[in-house]
């Protein structure tokens, strides 16, 4: 440390014998807490989230249109769900009508594509459950979509996704492909294919909508009409020039996409809630392994012992991000945006287990802080941002 710089705990006293501004954020305090998740008891640090001033409703938001929601189950597949979820909302704001697809038809098909890239790198290439949201858009550009009522993906009477066992024997089966060089792609495809089929079930050829018998590609063109090349990922790092095209350098971007428009985080922010308020939803990925995301409490915030609101910039974002104290662990569909009191308030429909331990099933309410944060990426119809989008023309 340099001699002329300050430890926070002096800026935080200095503050408040002077009484500026920034003491007049209520602090808060780490507490250890034993809560049953996914029934395990488990000891997690946390905070009094009775301190916090979140919102009371759902309602509040007045939510853009979205389906209900839907669990991921035991997968790793939240990109899948989330980027979903997010396109059936573009196909009623498009006036396509309301339509379940079918999340598990594009996870098969990822899955696939995994293995395939996994052969021709010979082993060098990250092969799990993750991916990133858009590539929900390549798998649709590549193998079309299916409703949900046209592929379920898992097997008749399974309650829920479990993708523990089927995860596990293609990870098995391609570490032996490896070891013994075994590169031959149709092969491999072959018996991954034959495994998901075990697990999930295979996936259909055709489908019938409203008496018309089609693939999944003439389904995805000639019903659903998505304009799959108009949404764009924006994200927001120092590592990489801003105002230019980039890749997104986390293990689940396994095809290396560089298609990321980086931008400053408050454009990044500013777009966000310019979207929402134009009546676009928008997909995110984020971190949500944090002391201030509580599933039975329905909030995600940035306590203070972690750090400051008021010193919540690009590089204390970037600083998490180098330490991986931030990391990009789950994708998420923002469907709602308010000012409320001090603070703006974005309402989340997540699919995973923790946000249905609480009050409001299937969401979260996150806080600008969480936000500016640790979101760090996000999807949208490039409409939506068109102001963003003329700085890389």
């Amino acid at each position: 440390m340099r001699q002329n710089s300050l430890p926070v705990a002096v800026v935080l006293m200095l503050c408040v014998s002077v009484g500026g501004a920034f003491c007049q954020v209520p602090q808060d305090t780490v507490i250890y807490k034993l809560l049953e998740i996914d029934g395990r008891e488990r000891t997690v640090l946390t905070l009094d989230f009775s301190k916090v001033g979140k919102p009371g409703s759902v309602e509040l938001f007045a939510p853009l249109f979205h389906l209900p929601q839907v669990s991921q189950g035991r997968t790793g597949t939240c990109w899948a769900f989330a980027a979903t979820s997010f396109l059936e909302s573009e196909l009623k704001r498009l006036s396509r009508g309301e339509i379940k697809l079918s999340e598990m038809y594009t996870v098969y098909y990822e899955y696939v594509e995994k293995a395939r890239r996994f052969v021709r790198e010979k082993g060098d290439s990250h092969f799990a459950q993750g991916s990133e949201l858009n590539a929900v858009i390549e798998r649709m550009k590549q193998y079309g979509a299916v409703p949900a009522s046209a592929y379920p993906g898992r097997k008749e009477g399974q309650e829920q996704h479990d993708h523990s066992k089927l995860e596990r024997e293609m990870r098995d089966y391609l570490q032996f492909v490896r070891s013994q060089q075994l590169w031959d792609e149709e092969q491999v495809i072959a018996y991954i294919k034959m495994t998901l089929n075990k697990y999930q079930g295979e996936p259909p050829t055709l489908v019938t909508v409203a008496k018309k018998r089609m693939t999944p590609k003439e389904y995805l063109a000639n019903e659903l009409r998505l304009p799959l090349d108009a949404y764009v990922s924006v994200m927001s790092t120092k590592s990489e020039p801003f105002y230019t095209k980039a890749e997104y350098k986390v293990p689940d971007n396994w095809w290396h996409c560089k298609d990321y428009y980086n931008v400053p985080l408050d454009e990044f922010y500013q777009a966000l809630k310019t979207a929402l308020a134009r009546g676009y939803t928008i997909a995110l990925a984020a971190d949500t392994s944090e002391p201030g995301k509580s599933g039975e409490e329905d909030v995600a915030i940035v306590p203070t012992f972690d750090v400051p609101p008021g010193f919540i910039n690009q590089d204390a974002r970037e600083f998490r991000i180098y330490n991986r104290t931030t990391t990009d662990d789950h994708a998420i569909h923002a469907v709602g945006y308010q000012r409320l009191g001090e603070h703006d308030w974005f309402l989340i429909k997540d699919s995973g287990s923790s946000a249905f331990r609480g009050q409001h099933k299937g969401y979260f309410f996150f806080r600008d802080d969480y936000v500016r944060l640790k979101v760090l990426v996000f999807m949208v119809h490039k409409d939506a941002i068109p102001e963003l989008m003329a700085k890389f023309q």
